[in-house]
């Protein structure tokens, strides 16, 4: 058996496809949706991520708020920022740029943005809410990696997921959502982390095991049992004398030999990647479309 390749960046296309439609359909009511973007200091990945973001929603059709602050802005300043844009009607979603600069408390700074515009899913008002299968913005992520198994005919309703990793970005969310009486959840969850002796011994038993390690080759062929589906969240850099750059981006799962088991696998690049961007999107849309009553 060799496994069907989920294509994140297909369904994400597929996804923002539809987004483009609610846009069209928003601003014939005279509502443009609009993401406030922060970057803080001027970190090159997250320089990439923010400048992706912002074509995303110039593609779609969306408002985009780049700003761009210097690696000295005090937290202060930060936190007065993020109350003018709290305050902004043009502004529907918020997202600040992590990581932050060390001498910015993160924890301060993400609660400081209001609830209702908080697109990256991170409030401890919409954390909460997810805990309790209420309505609220999902982190863009997990969200991603439920729509890419929804989308894709995985039957995740009964199905027994292993999470590896428990982080408050992927991890903890993803079996959150999961495990709600809800649609496209409804599964029985475990999670694994590093206190876990035999990682192994649980994911062997798993129907759906999505990998949120941060370390590659976390998973291998011989932890998996025929016929499981396998979400790959990671991106780990590996030196590679081959590729321009000296490196090359894998997972956190030996996907040349895991896909040979796997009923269905996630490559990286190429598959929860995409999602992310395209989750913030919907979220945004969905923060426009609740303003405007």
């Amino acid at each position: 058996m060799t496994a069907r390749i989920i294509d994140g960046k297909q369904v994400a296309e597929s996804i923002r496809s539809e987004l483009t439609k609610e846009v069209a359909e928003l601003k014939k009511k005279g509502i443009i949706p609009g993401l406030g973007v922060i970057l803080v200091g001027e970190n090159p990945a997250s320089i990439s991520y923010v400048t992706a973001k912002e074509k995303a929603c110039h593609d779609i059709g969306m408002f985009s708020s780049d700003n761009r602050l210097p690696a000295t802005t005090t937290q202060k300043e930060l936190l007065d920022f993020i109350e003018k844009m709290n305050k902004d009607p043009k502004i529907n979603g918020i997202l600040v740029q992590l990581p932050l600069p060390k001498h910015i408390n993160e924890k301060d700074i993400l609660t400081a943005i209001n609830p209702d515009k908080d697109v990256d899913g991170f409030h401890p008002v919409n954390v909460g809410k997810m805990v309790m299968g209420e309505k609220a913005y999902l982190p863009c992520t997990p969200h991603g990696v439920v729509q890419l198994l929804a989308r894709s005919g995985v039957k995740i309703d009964g199905a027994h997921v292993v999470v590896v990793g428990r982080s408050n970005i992927v991890g903890k969310p993803v079996a959150n959502m999961l495990l709600q009486k809800a649609k496209n959840a409804n599964a029985t969850v475990t999670i694994c982390h590093t206190g876990t002796p035999d990682i192994g011994y649980f994911t062997r038993q798993a129907d759906i095991v999505i990998v949120a390690a941060g370390r590659p080759n976390t998973v291998t062929a011989d932890m998996i049992k025929e016929g499981a589906v396998v979400i790959d969240v990671g991106v780990n850099r590996v030196p590679d004398s081959t590729k321009k750059a000296g490196f090359r981006l894998v997972g956190d799962v030996d996907y040349d030999n895991v896909k040979e088991k796997a009923s269905m696998i996630t490559p990286v690049p190429g598959g929860v990647g995409p999602m992310t961007i395209t989750m913030l999107l919907f979220n945004t849309i969905e923060s426009a479309r609740t303003t405007a009553g």
